[in-house]
């Protein structure tokens, strides 16, 4: 993090309507570093059109749920954009995660890079860096979250936003206090 950052760190995570080129995101959810957190079914912007069967057999959220519960994109967009600014936004999945904020951001009139997502290893090696300090190398902190992120996978993943954010969060709270890397035991 830059020297002075008063923000916080977020993780977010979304749900699609599939992987393909023309996806869209139907649910979003976000967990601040203090343990507040929002999650929101997004009702399809008029022109979203992409729909698998697949993709609702895995999140079970279906289209008609998305279209009777949904946030608008315009209301979901702005809300992300008051919560959001100015605080680090960590995703696992930022290539995808990215594409459907954009989707999202730019269906509401919004630019597409308002928000900016980062890997959420980045956060995890940095919360390592700093309890390490300098005993560990750079390769020792990496191998560690690593391992962290290899012990942590759940058996059945949620595949929905909510969960799979608060996920991300534990893991870093969990790097943050490794025992015998801490600062209280260095």
């Amino acid at each position: 993090m830059n020297a002075g950052y008063t923000g916080l760190i977020v993780f977010l995570d979304f749900e699609a309507s599939s992987l393909s080129k023309k996806s869209f995101p139907i649910e979003v959810a976000w967990v601040f570093e203090n343990g507040q957190s929002r999650s929101a079914l997004i009702r399809p912007a008029p022109d979203w059109t992409d729909w698998s069967p697949e993709a609702e057999a895995i999140h079970g959220i279906p289209r008609q749920r998305l279209l009777d519960e949904g946030v608008s994109v315009g209301i979901i967009a702005t809300e992300m954009i008051d919560a959001l600014s100015g605080h680090k936004l960590y995703a696992s999945a930022p290539s995808w995660d990215g594409k459907w904020l954009s989707a999202l951001l730019r269906a509401a009139g919004y630019p597409r890079h308002a928000l900016r997502l980062a890997r959420s290893e980045e956060a995890f090696f940095d919360a390592a860096r700093r309890a390490a300090g300098a005993n560990l190398t750079d390769g020792e902190i990496s191998a560690l979250v690593e391992t962290i992120l290899v012990e942590t996978e759940p058996v059945t993943l949620a595949h929905r936003a909510l969960p799979d954010a608060v996920l991300e969060l534990e893991r870093w709270r969990l790097i943050q206090n490794i025992p015998g890397v801490s600062t209280s035991k260095i």
